[in-house]
């Protein structure tokens, strides 16, 4: 993660509800909003991940609600809109998420507002059949627009600037 005393608190006093937040993607972006001053409330399906998390945060409680101004943003994948006919479960969770999205979106107007990001790969412990395989590593960095793989980082940092637009708006 970037160097965090150039991190502004630019969420002081907010509430960040992260789900799937305690590994990857979810856990770097509960990490950047935290230290950008966001009260997180964290989620796992397992308690033994959410304990780990914790600990490594030094969380503080939150009261998990939604006041308006408030800001959602879901974490889908570009399988979302191309799912790959190997993963057809993933594909179909990350399509949801992409209706869900829009089913918030228009639910929550216009006191929340909702997006999505959807990266296209982030190596994290969820891709180790990926990272593992050279090959398919390189395959995957020549077909960005980039020419490298995003990070857990990176995938914070977008979660951070919708987060700020709300907060400009």
């Amino acid at each position: 993660m970037e160097e965090k005393k150039n991190i502004g608190k630019r969420f002081m006093g907010k509430v960040a509800i992260v789900t799937g937040s305690t590994q990857g993607i979810g856990f770097a972006i509960t990490q950047r909003l935290g230290c950008e001053g966001a009260f997180i409330v964290i989620s796992s399906c397992k308690q033994k991940n959410v304990d780990e998390a914790v600990e490594k945060l030094k969380a503080q409680d939150a009261a998990p609600h939604m006041q308006k101004g408030s800001s959602v943003i879901l974490v889908s994948s570009i399988g979302g809109y191309n799912p790959h006919a190997s993963m057809p479960k993933y594909g179909v969770t990350k399509t949801t998420l992409l209706d869900l999205t829009k089913a918030l979106a228009t639910q929550m107007a216009p006191d929340t507002r909702v997006n999505c990001i959807a990266p296209v790969f982030v190596p994290t412990h969820f891709a180790d059949f990926i990272t593992k395989n050279k090959a398919m590593m390189k395959s995957i960095e020549e077909n960005t627009l980039l020419n490298r793989l995003g990070t857990t980082e990176d995938m914070a940092s977008a979660t951070a600037f919708w987060h700020l637009m709300m907060l400009l708006i």
